[in-house]
């Protein structure tokens, strides 16, 4: 892992950025554990939440931005990709040099690289923005080093003692952290994905031929290469 990071750095045409969900937030006016300046009345539960949010975040170690996405339904891969499309159209006109990204994540649930749904939606993505995906898991028990778990901290930091019991607050409370002097970009989303959704056996073979896996490392250093060996090989 810290010598694809380090390649990935010292390359002008490859962007790195880092990728993961937090822990999702109860909404409704219930204590955080922590202190407030202000004395504050507040729930001594929180059993029934107005909403919940969950926050899933995209952090450039080169630049110490973070792009923060407040997401109100389940967290599945189609949520996840769609945040990576989402912040590539808001970035991609200031990276046009980027051939390639370098993604850390864990090996969560949604995000794993044999979850069928995940690995079909990020071969499209990069087909659709001509981009070489090179995904790079952090292993069990070690996805505390991956860069953007710092941002969580301070993020909780902020919140911690405060009421969250508004959408809108969760969002402002987000908004207001810094990292390394700099405020996120923080964005509301309200989309409603469906669980459960995955390929058939036969649909995944046919993602298979669009990866070039590690060997003996296969489930953890994946790269989706523009263009892709299926398009190569017909040309």
């Amino acid at each position: 892992m810290k010598q694809r990071n380090e390649e990935a750095d010292a390359d002008a045409g490859t962007l790195r950025l880092s990728m993961d969900a937090k822990a999702t937030v109860k909404v409704g006016p219930f204590a955080r554990g922590g202190k407030s300046r202000v004395a504050t009345s507040a729930a001594d539960h929180d059993f029934d939440p107005a909403a919940t949010v969950t926050p899933v975040g995209i952090f450039l170690p080169s630049s110490d931005e973070l792009f923060v996405y407040g997401v109100t339904s389940k967290v599945t891969s189609d949520c996840l990709v769609d945040r990576l499309v989402d912040w590539w159209e808001t970035v991609k006109e200031r990276f046009a040099d980027i051939t390639t990204l370098v993604i850390n994540l864990d090996n969560g649930p949604e995000s794993h690289s044999r979850r069928t749904q995940f690995m079909q939606r990020l071969v499209e993505f990069a087909l659709r923005s001509h981009l070489t995906i090179r995904l790079a898991y952090y292993p069990p028990y070690h996805s505390k080093y991956n860069p953007i778990e710092r941002c969580w901290g301070i993020l909780e930091q902020h919140w911690n003692g405060a009421l969250l019991d508004s959408l809108e607050a969760v969002i402002q409370y987000a908004s207001t952290m810094t990292w390394k002097g700099n405020h996120p970009l923080v964005a509301l989303v309200t989309t409603t994905y469906q669980t459960g959704v995955k390929l058939t056996k036969k649909a995944m073979q046919a993602v298979e031929t669009q990866l070039q896996r590690l060997p003996h490392l296969d489930k953890w250093f994946v790269d989706i290469r523009y263009p892709s060996p299926a398009i190569r090989d017909s040309e």
